[in-house]
């Protein structure tokens, strides 16, 4: 073979292997690309939320109060309430007429002259009447559980709402009381928080000639603030001996701070005390006319 030829033979063979080449290294097969994995989060089941029962604040301590309401107890004095009646509203159909619950958790006390007063049968233009709370401090349930001015110190707070006064227009909403003791005579009413056609007054006993009582013959009367048919606090605080006066009335945008009235262990004033709130109706002019004052909430401190 001359060399041409071969030269073509060697070029035949080259093309040949390439070809096989080529034709193994080809895809004979698709390849299938698998898609990216991803971690996905897993759904966490969410806790059930316990339901909180809601507890209705407490508007008043019923251990420390009595309730007194101008009905026959058989004697022609004021029938009293105790406070395991209030709390089971075991109140007779006569009783629930002058006291009773309301669906918001507040307390009607509605009164009139009856003639039936804490201390005995009263005729017209005599005493009063009262549908009233007085206070046992210690909740001992006993008249003789009363405190003393000369320690500690002694607050109450009486949020109220007087619907009306006929009559006259004035019921005492809120009281000191005096109680007589071994060696100490008298019943005061120290001091008087009235409500007087809407404007609160301080009636309240000052120090007596040398051996007279402490009576209203010695009282005094301070306008504090003028609240009309509005919600109010009123507040009292004994400390130190002194007497001091505060009163919130938001609608009338009243908040008088505590307020000095009289210093009555510094005039010699030794009696023990106890709170009194509620509706003591100003009136013994007939049995008809009546006073109506919605208790919201009393708070009582003795330190």
């Amino acid at each position: 073979m001359n060399k041409k030829s071969i030269e073509i033979l060697d070029n035949r063979f080259f093309i040949f292997v390439m070809l096989i080449f080529l034709t193994a290294c080809s895809p004979t097969e698709e390849v299938e690309i698998a898609a990216p994995i991803t971690n996905e989060p897993e759904e966490m089941e969410t806790p059930p939320v316990e339901e909180v029962e809601e507890v209705a604040p407490k508007l008043i301590t019923w251990e420390n109060w009595y309730l007194s309401v101008p009905i026959d107890r058989g004697n022609g004095k004021a029938t009293s309430i105790k406070y395991q009646d209030i709390v089971a509203d075991k109140l007779t159909a006569e009783e629930a007429k002058y006291f009773y619950k309301n669906e918001d958790g507040t307390y009607t006390m509605w009164t009139k002259f009856t003639g039936f007063t804490t201390s005995g049968l009263s005729q017209l233009g005599d005493k009063y009447c009262r549908t009233e709370l007085r206070e046992y401090w210690r909740g001992n349930q006993d008249t003789n559980d009363n405190w003393s001015m000369s320690t500690g110190i002694h607050i109450l707070e009486s949020t109220m709402q007087v619907d009306f006064v006929e009559g006259n227009g004035r019921t005492i909403v809120s009281q000191i009381h005096g109680k007589e003791s071994p060696g100490i005579s008298g019943n005061p009413a120290t001091v008087k928080i009235r409500w007087n056609s809407g404007m609160i007054q301080i009636d309240h006993y000052t120090k007596p000639n040398v051996g007279d009582p402490w009576t209203s013959k010695y009282d005094n009367k301070v306008d504090f603030g003028r609240v009309d048919n509005e919600l109010f606090t009123f507040k009292i605080k004994i400390e130190e001996g002194k007497l001091f006066c505060a009163l919130v009335c938001e609608a009338k945008e009243l908040d008088i701070p505590y307020t000095e009235i009289f210093d009555y262990v510094g005039n010699g004033y030794i009696h023990e005390n106890y709170f009194k709130t509620g509706n003591y109706f100003g009136w013994h002019d007939d049995y008809e006319k009546a006073a109506q004052v919605v208790l919201h909430k009393v708070v009582t401190e003795h330190r």
